[in-house]
């Protein structure tokens, strides 16, 4: 890389890994949850439903474990990476073994788990099998942490410099997109049992492990600053806890606090986004002439949306945040008065709009200021701030929101709890809060750093 360009063997990569790890990512945080909360309870009495916990704090346990995973994963497995200066094995065989426990997930089922552990009693074989989807999400958040989060993340700082880093991040939120469309594509198929959730979970899964594969001859050790050293790993392990160095980075913390928040709002709904979805919003939409105009028209605001708020963004990027915040709670909160399609589109564009440029920016920035030679160093605080808080934190109000609106429908004869737009309420508040390291950021000029 030269004069802030990237090579094309560099965009290739970039491409593919983000691509790819966007699948796996998407198909653990989006059907995982659907996944537990369709195929594990669905057809489950009521003595079973009334004795195991609720599927919505299922879910929520699920993504809190998983986030602890990948926090600690990414703690150690940076450290190492960062001490051994070596990312390309982390990054390829993370890849390989990442989607061969993803397609595992394929071979999970109430019956399964009833025949190999020998279990007759109802309530017995679904919370059996309920807990043993929550150990190996956590399995796979082990080797996706270890090869996305911390080696690929920081190999990306590592091939970038503040140059082409908002370039990069557009692209990687756009390619973030594109997988999570082409996983709802296949997984709309599951939920409609066009193809079994083996099919699906095991044919995406081996095409995460063919990239791991394409991995070891495509990727080159990147030039990582500094040199091996004989420090502590303990030490390295809880560097970024050091209140000097908290100190010192302190724009840093500030835009991780900002990216900590806005997970957070994220993680409100997300979680149960899609079984939402498939079971409030699907079911009574009418998808005639009116709903297709709306549906072109958000379409076409979040496309100029975007492109308008990335291009003010290069005069003041201040402002540009102040903008896209305001966007963001708008369109949670038109998403929370109805359950209406149109009301629904209407709502989808604001909110996506906030959703794609606060986090374009927020990323590039945050990469800007971690210290280039302790890249690895800092990963594991990264993903306090941007999984494991949010992703506590978020699901447990979700939850709470679900629970407190008590919306059900009848499945099987028994009943079943449903998510509920006061869960995008829920989510516009805790986004309100993103102004407040933003405005310290500011005062602090940390929106005049050169990029």
């Amino acid at each position: 890389m030269s004069n802030g360009k990237l090579s094309k063997r560099t965009w290739f990569n970039i491409a593919l890994f983000s691509f790819m790890g966007g699948v796996a990512w998407n198909l653990e945080n989006m059907y995982f949850n659907t996944f537990l909360y369709s195929s594990i309870y669905g057809g489950a009495s009521s003595e079973a439903m009334a004795n195991v916990m609720a599927p919505t704090t299922a879910i929520s346990r699920m993504v809190a474990l998983s986030a602890v995973t990948a926090v600690v994963t990414t703690f150690i497995m940076g450290t190492l990476s960062e001490k051994m200066k070596k990312r390309k094995v982390f990054i390829s065989f993370g890849y390989i073994i990442w989607g061969i426990i993803t397609a595992a997930f394929g071979f999970i089922s109430k019956e399964s788990v009833a025949s190999i552990f020998g279990l007759s009693d109802e309530v017995q074989i679904l919370a059996t099998t309920v807990w043993i989807v929550i150990v190996m999400d956590m399995i796979m958040t082990f080797m996706g942490s270890t090869s996305n989060d911390s080696a690929f993340n920081a190999w990306l700082n590592d091939v970038t410099n503040p140059l082409v880093r908002p370039k990069v991040e557009t692209a990687l939120m756009f390619v973030g997109l594109f997988s999570m469309l082409a996983v709802m594509g296949v997984g709309s198929l599951a939920q409609a049992e066009t193809i079994s959730y083996t099919v699906f979970f095991v044919g995406l899964g081996l095409i995460v492990t063919l990239c791991g594969v394409i991995g070891l001859f495509s990727l080159d050790e990147p030039e990582i600053k500094g040199e091996k050293t004989n420090s502590n790993y303990w030490a390295d392990l809880f560097y970024g806890f050091r209140p000097s160095v908290i100190k010192e980075n302190s724009k840093l913390y500030l835009v991780l606090a900002a990216l900590g928040i806005y997970n957070i709002a994220i993680q409100v709904f997300f979680p149960y986004l899609f079984v939402y979805l498939g079971e409030v919003i699907i079911p009574g939409a009418v998808f005639d002439v009116k709903t297709i105009i709306v549906a072109v028209i958000a379409v076409a605001l979040l496309a100029a949306g975007v492109i308008g708020m990335l291009k003010a963004a290069d005069k003041n990027r201040f402002v540009t945040y102040l903008c896209t915040i305001a966007l963001f709670i708008i369109g949670l909160i038109i998403l929370s008065t109805s359950t209406d399609i149109v009301v629904v589109l209407l709502g989808i564009a604001p909110t996506l709009v906030g959703y794609v440029v606060i986090h374009i920016q927020l990323t590039a920035t945050m990469r800007d200021f971690i210290p280039e030679d302790k890249v690895g160093l800092f990963q594991g605080i990264r993903m306090i701030f941007v999984v494991l808080l949010p992703m506590i934190i978020g699901p447990a109000l979700g939850d709470l929101a679900c629970r407190t609106s008590n919306i059900t429908i009848i499945e099987y004869g028994a009943e079943k709890l449903v998510p509920s737009t006061s869960m995008f309420a829920y989510a516009a508040v805790v986004a309100a809060f993103i102004l407040i390291p933003m405005i310290i950021l500011n005062k602090k000029k940390g929106f005049k750093k050169e990029n």
